[in-house]
């Protein structure tokens, strides 16, 4: 496994914002009864779904190499694990359906991110290959796992809760206004590994232009 210590200025935002966030509690803000954390969590659901519909056609998996196109259609299955999970499934939108519905979404969409790796040796295989040889950004990385850590510590009420909730009242809020950082340091670090992807392939057909001249 290789990292990439350059600090850019993405991570830099992102760790600003992760400072910044306890301290909205202190300003005071209204929450409207909860409209306030909603429209976030609708903003995050949104989020996801374009991560999901943003890999598919940046990426284009169906085009890309046996390996490479296993690998970033299960790429486009995670974010809508995530989806799924911010949303309980679906039953935050739609309560009044029966749980077993829910249930059922649940074990498809987790289904569908492990089976592959159970059943493909193609998908097996590239992800050896990035754990291998893909540089991940090391401080985008520890970034994007703090906002996520720092979330579920707020909302399990956990020791350092206190750290990074000045008010009890703005739990929700805050436990939300880090899932941000969380879920845009996620597409960062894929975006990322989407670009590099290209530039290899467009280098690889470079290379063999000239003996396709040939």
């Amino acid at each position: 496994m290789k990292f990439n210590t350059r600090l850019t200025l993405s991570a830099i935002i992102l760790g600003m914002v992760i400072v910044a966030i306890p301290f909205t509690a202190n300003w005071h803000l209204p929450l409207l009864n909860g409209t306030v954390v909603r429209w976030i969590e609708n903003g995050q659901a949104l989020w996801l779904l374009f991560g999901a519909v943003f890999t598919l056609c940046y990426i284009r998996p169906l085009s890309r190499p046996e390996g490479e196109k296993q690998f970033w259609l299960w790429a486009a299955v995670w974010w809508l694990v995530l989806l799924g999970r911010s949303t309980s499934w679906g039953r935050d939108y739609f309560p009044e359906h029966p749980k077993l519905l829910f249930r059922a979404i649940s074990v498809v969409l987790i289904a569908l991110i492990i089976l592959p790796v159970l059943l493909s040796r193609r998908l097996r295989q590239d992800i050896a290959r990035r754990v291998r040889n893909e540089p991940l950004p090391l401080w985008l990385l520890a970034i994007t796992t703090c906002a996520f850590l720092i979330s579920d510590t707020v909302e399990h009420h956990r020791l350092l809760a206190p750290l990074f909730l000045h008010n009890p009242q703005y739990g929700d809020l805050i436990e939300e206004l880090y899932e941000l950082p969380f879920m845009a340091g996620l597409f960062l670090m894929n975006l990322g590994f989407m670009q590099r992807d290209k530039q290899e392939n467009m280098a690889s057909i470079r290379f063999s232009e000239p003996q396709l001249v040939k």
